[in-house]
């Protein structure tokens, strides 16, 4: 993930050397963990390391950045920016509400803070095809019996990521099924995330969110957990202390970004799945991806004769 950019950019390469040094900083769990440099893992793996949340943040998030860098150095601007779940705080570091070496550290200890806030097997998370929000509100309510179980991600029409006790899940999924739902599909996950049991991992991460050196994002941030642009450092960070335990809105971001003019999007970083939400909620969008060196002619020319937001 990320070699090939780091092989052919020095921007890129700076960008995971940069990591390397915060990550080591921010510490680990897993004694053997603090020997492997970010960068290898991303480059080589393992992926059972890579799958571990406090190692899977940091490497998403220092891929997406190292992406940007090379948009970056093109003259590539955007005019708004927003991602999803830990994506946001991507999003902040290409508008410069804070540096992207705080931002390895923070979200290290956010994905040690979110395993950390439920025992491992306590909490599931399920996708849910086929039903809006409504539905699976009603499944959530009717099948809590006193657990918690609510929608974590709203991720675009009939697809619906639910969160909670494992118990409560396994209840909420056939319930959906059950009032019209297509399909419910068990998440491969190590937490409950976006929901009401991240509540101490969200406490923990708070004082730490808060005493960023921060500055105004040079571009509005849409944030998950209201779909507002956040235009000012207090509000974005507000925004990301709240998206812990608040759900990702991700189908009102892209609509509040079409809303503000928005036809072409760029998802920075590795994977698609963002680009294949946006075509479903805004079919006539511009849709392009920038992971590797070989997509670079396109954005560079999308952009240039683009006159859009």
């Amino acid at each position: 993930m990320g070699k090939a950019l780091a092989e052919q950019y020095p921007s890129a390469r700076r960008i995971f050397d940069e990591a390397d040094t915060a990550f080591a900083a921010a510490g680990s769990v897993a004694a053997d963990l603090q020997v492997r440099r970010l960068s290898a893992l991303c480059f080589e793996g393992p992926a059972e390391d890579l799958q571990l949340t406090e190692i899977t943040q940091p490497a998403i998030l220092t891929a997406s950045v190292a992406a940007y860098s090379v948009l970056a150095d093109e003259g590539i601007r955007p005019a708004f920016v927003a991602g999803h779940s830990l994506g946001e705080y991507s999003a902040n570091v290409a508008a410069g509400t804070f540096a992207f070496s705080d931002a390895v550290g923070l979200v290290r200890r956010r994905g040690r803070y979110m395993q950390e806030a439920v025992p491992l097997g306590t909490g599931a998370m399920a996708a849910i095809l086929g039903a809006d929000l409504a539905i699976v509100s009603q499944a959530c309510e009717e099948a809590a019996q006193g657990e918690v179980v609510s929608p974590a991600n709203i991720n675009g029409p009939g697809q619906i990521v639910i969160a909670g006790h494992a118990s409560a899940v396994q209840r909420a999924s056939e319930r959906v099924k059950a009032l019209g739902a297509r399909r419910a599909i068990p998440l491969a996950v190590s937490a409950p995330f976006h929901c009401a049991l991240m509540k101490p991992a969200e406490q923990r991460l708070e004082p730490e969110l808060r005493g960023l050196a921060a500055a105004h994002p040079s571009v509005p941030v849409v944030a998950n957990v209201d779909a507002e642009p956040k235009r000012d450092s207090q509000s974005a960070v507000d925004a990301l202390v709240r998206q812990v335990s608040a759900p990702v809105r991700w189908e009102d971001v892209v609509r509040r970004l079409a809303s503000e003019g928005v036809t072409t999007y760029v998802e920075v970083g590795p994977g698609t799945v963002l680009s294949g939400l946006v075509k479903k909620i805004q079919p006539d969008a511009r849709v392009l991806t920038f992971g590797s060196p070989e997509s670079l002619g396109a954005i560079v020319a999308a952009c240039s004769i683009s006159t859009e937001k």
